[in-house]
């Protein structure tokens, strides 16, 4: 995609899953791209795939340590990215987590983990950076909320919470940046083969396994390219895959229909007696 070529972005959760996906493309489509995440060791091994796929020796990496839900570390790390690798031209949220069990197993600590990173993390990069966006008057801000963002599912109290509030979140600003010339899209991806669904396969119910099992399961690498060509198209909402455009279309359209199939399934799961 010529458009990213020798544009900067900067990616939150850059060292696995989609967000990584994400930043390899983007390196192999000529893009600078600054990663960040918690882990300093899961950060050298990413950056060092992302600088394998560049598409020239003009192009510039960077990897910083960062822990999205504290706002004052946000603040420093994202003032210093901008001082020392230049002011984004694409902000990827892909920093998350996922917990997945009963509401009646879930603890507070889990739900308050959920919201900090993936609803309070992505406020607190743009609080950060929208203000540099808005200076420029270009760019482009891609969230990334779940299928469950849309849909309400057994076991994702937690996590339900904060991709609604995602999506309304970016729904909200994407109306007040508009004017200002940067963009804000939100990435709804159904289950994805990355690390986090590998731990969310730990705890999840077996009414969700009988909701979600035959959805099918996504390539990050596929997810990541679906996103980077909806976000050119400007596209607010961006699902890939048929089966998740055909999930939000029946939500919106027939919500009884979706709600029932659910039912459905909670009740042969739980006929069975097939319990976690």
């Amino acid at each position: 995609m010529k458009y990213y070529q020798g544009k900067t972005v900067y990616v939150t959760g850059g060292s696995s899953g989609i967000g990584l996906a994400a930043s390899v493309l983007l390196s192999s489509y000529g893009a600078n791209v600054a990663i960040f995440a918690r882990n300093k060791e899961k950060l050298k091994n990413a950056l060092g795939k992302i600088e394998s796929a560049k598409k020239s020796a003009a192009q510039r990496f960077w990897a910083v340590s960062l822990d999205v839900s504290d706002n004052r570390a946000v603040k420093k790390a994202m003032n210093k990215a901008v001082g020392e690798f230049g002011p984004p031209d694409m902000l990827v949220n892909s920093a998350g987590v996922a917990y997945c069990n009963d509401f009646e197993k879930t603890s507070f600590e889990k739900f308050d983990e959920e919201m900090r990173i993936d609803l309070y993390g992505v406020w607190n990069t743009c609080e950060a950076l929208v203000p540099v966006m808005k200076v420029r008057g270009a760019g482009h801000i891609v969230n990334i909320s779940s299928i469950a963002g849309l849909v309400g599912v057994y076991g994702y109290t937690a996590y339900s919470a904060a991709k609604f509030g995602l999506i309304g979140f970016s729904e909200s600003l994407r109306g007040e940046l508009k004017p200002n010339g940067v963009n804000v899209s939100v990435l709804c991806p159904p289950d994805t083969d990355t690390p986090q669904l590998h731990e969310e396969e730990k705890t999840k119910p077996a009414e969700t396994k009988a909701i979600s099992g035959n959805a099918g399961l996504y390539q990050p690498e596929y997810v990541a390219r679906v996103m980077l060509r909806d976000a050119l198209k400007r596209k607010f909402i961006i699902i890939p895959g048929l089966e998740g455009k055909f999930t939000y279309l029946m939500k919106r359209l027939c919500p009884w229909l979706v709600e029932a199939v659910m039912d459905s399934a909670i009740r042969k799961v739980r006929k069975q007696g097939v319990r976690k």
